[in-house]
């Protein structure tokens, strides 16, 4: 039976890789990469010689073919994302859905936990994070009825984004919350900027306090966004 292996990657620092993800890279056949460039950079860091092919949203439905002729023939392959576990705001579940849906239980499909910068937030987080949604990435449109819906969600949110949209984002969020809840409450933010690399920094404390920060340093790198619940002082 053929393996299909969901390999989670560092999310920055090399270093964060586990050792059964290094040997599965090392043993199937062929790895599936979101970014190629990203991929061949860790797989050189650790001389694994694996052949990659190029795997992300947009590929054809000819390549996915392809994918599952390999592992109706005994191949095994592994997915990788460009940064953490593949599948959580990457690619990977419609591969995934359409590998189940045509070969069934001919290919077991198996996950390599490890990195994920959800994950990572979360453990620092300085508040009950127990229950909480996940977001993903915050659109670029639509954004109004997403932000009524998840302050209403009275539990913490998570989501990621953009060094080009995080401003907007926080600005929008503090106004939003001022509309639905009390002028005098205020949500707690734990916001993680380049996580695991050279410069990580984790903000955290009241909204307002987090905007003003970020407005004072250098906006560069990927950003999650831990952003506290319950919610009181509702307004009637």
């Amino acid at each position: 039976m053929a393996t299909f292996y969901i390999v989670a990657t560092p999310i920055g620092n090399l270093s964060d890789i586990t050792l059964r993800a290094i040997e599965v890279l090392r043993s199937v056949d062929l790895i599936l990469a979101e970014d190629t460039r990203t991929a061949k950079k860790l797989l050189s860091h650790y001389q694994i010689k694996t052949p990659v092919a190029s795997y992300h949203q947009r590929s054809r439905i000819k390549k996915i073919d392809y994918f599952i002729f390999l592992l109706e023939k005994g191949k095994n392959l592994a997915l990788i994302s460009e940064a953490g576990t593949p599948g959580i705001s990457d690619p990977g579940t419609f591969l995934i859905k359409e590998i189940t849906e045509r070969l069934g239980e001919k290919v077991k499909i198996s996950p390599l936990p490890g990195p994920s910068a959800l994950t990572a937030i979360l453990s620092v987080a300085d508040f009950d994070v127990s229950r909480f949604f996940f977001l993903g990435f915050f659109p670029k449109k639509k954004r109004k009825k997403l932000f009524e819906e998840v302050l209403n969600f009275k539990r913490p949110f998570v989501f990621y984004e953009s060094p080009y949209r995080i401003l907007k984002t926080l600005r929008e969020l503090d106004f939003y919350w001022r509309e639905i809840y009390a002028e005098k409450s205020e949500p707690k933010v734990v916001l993680g900027r380049e996580l695991t690399k050279k410069f990580e920094t984790i903000y955290r404390g009241g909204l307002k306090k987090v905007i003003g920060e970020i407005e004072k340093g250098e906006i560069r790198g990927e950003f999650v966004v831990l952003v506290s619940g319950p919610y009181k002082n509702k307004k009637a």
